[in-house]
């Protein structure tokens, strides 16, 4: 039996204006000089401080966040392209070989087998490629980016002190929306729901045990519903919503879900 800790963190706070945002590289030192002040403010401490400090604009994920066409498939097109037959082939075959452990997952937060299987190979294919850019640079460039500062400024802050508690370094690699772990954390909600389910003291969203942990912590904090439903319109879906904004995914998730745990 692994043990659960919850590593608690209190909401992102934004303290005052930074520096103008930018739709190029060109003011992007200046903004992270300012930025590192509103970091401190926040309670990022000197390593952090450093990441934000050694940081590159990355072009890669700004080009990507121009480009995202996935999302407006119809479902039976987005399902084709994410391979969800695949994915429910092999989440059947990942519970059938450790029951216990996905058990143990469900009476701790009430979440089923199949929901936490679906998104682990919707993210990441079960851990197969967890992304190739550099999380604390990526999201920081987000942060900077006009198109939607607001929205990534605390996952950038949550990026630094993750970096504080050691739970990721300025090299750890992630999606290029900075999303990082087995299941594609965003850093602030990393931060915020993260789970030593190991209780080696640390945090590991590389650890698929961490990494499944606090995806089911993340869903019961958002108001999962143990024994409830989670297809569209009973009482789980809602929750199913907020881990991904995208119509489709979450359609997907269900679907699969109920078919690895049916």
């Amino acid at each position: 039996m692994f043990r659960f800790v919850l590593i608690t963190a209190l909401a992102i706070p934004t303290f005052g204006a930074t520096a103008p945002c930018g739709n190029t590289s060109a003011g992007f030192e200046v903004w992270k000089q300012d930025f590192s002040k509103q970091a401190k403010r926040a309670g990022v401490r000197k390593k952090g401080l450093q990441a934000l400090a050694q940081t590159q604009y990355a072009m890669r994920t700004i080009s990507a966040d121009r480009n995202q066409k996935s999302f407006k498939y119809s479902l039976d097109k987005f399902m084709r392209v994410r391979g969800a037959d695949t994915i429910v082939a092999q989440g059947r075959k990942r519970k059938a070989r450790n029951p216990q452990f996905y058990a143990a997952l469900e009476r701790q937060y009430g979440v089923p087998a199949g929901v936490l299987i679906a998104i682990h190979g919707m993210e990441t294919g079960f851990g197969n490629f967890m992304g190739d850019s550099q999380v604390v640079s990526a999201i920081t460039t987000l942060a900077y980016d006009c198109r939607r500062s607001e929205f990534f400024i605390p996952h950038a802050i949550g990026a630094l002190k993750l970096v504080d508690q050691g739970s990721i370094t300025t090299a750890t690699k992630g999606a290029k929306h900075g999303e990082l772990g087995h299941t594609q954390f965003l850093p602030g909600n990393a931060l915020a729901y993260g789970v030593d389910a190991t209780g080696d003291g640390r945090v590991d969203f590389y650890n698929m045990t961490d990494s499944l942990a606090s995806t089911a912590n993340f869903l019961r904090q958002k108001g999962w519903k143990p024994g409830r439903g989670y297809q569209p319109g009973q009482p789980n879906f809602a929750v199913i919503e907020q881990w991904n904004a995208a119509s489709v995914y979450q359609q997907s998730i269900a679907i699969m879900a109920a078919r690895i745990d049916g």
